[in-house]
């Protein structure tokens, strides 16, 4: 049984939508010598939780495995999974590895934000 005319164009539409989820070279960097020191896995996992004053809030984890409905974004050698469910609230994210000060952390650019807390903690689309 092979996939119909009709089935791929409708595969087309609903990834014709999808942005991506990209990552900036420091992040890569981070994540692999994260990875390296682990020594093992096979990137990170980002998605959304329902918590804070906003709504909604990031979640990142390094992964060691793939699961099947895992959507897998690649930039500079670096797995970026994402579940289906948190593909709306975070499609176009780009993820950065950012210093300021004496602080360094992961920076979710999001062009869905409409809105952060004032803690910074979570957000809204």
């Amino acid at each position: 049984m092979g996939v119909t005319a009709h089935g791929i164009g409708l595969l087309q539409s609903i990834f014709q939508n999808i942005m991506a989820i990209t990552l900036t070279e420091a992040a890569a960097r981070h994540i692999n010598r994260y990875l390296a020191k682990r020594g093992q896995g096979v990137g990170v996992r980002l998605g959304v939780k329902t918590t804070g004053c906003s709504g909604l809030a990031y979640k990142l984890e390094y992964v060691d495995s793939v699961e099947t409905e895992d959507l897998v974004f690649e930039g500079f050698g670096v797995k970026v999974l994402v579940d289906p469910k948190s593909l709306a609230y975070i499609d176009g994210t780009e993820l950065d590895f950012v210093r300021e000060g004496l602080n360094e952390g992961f920076k979710f650019n999001n062009p869905r934000e409409r809105d952060r807390c004032g803690c910074g903690e979570s957000f809204r689309v």
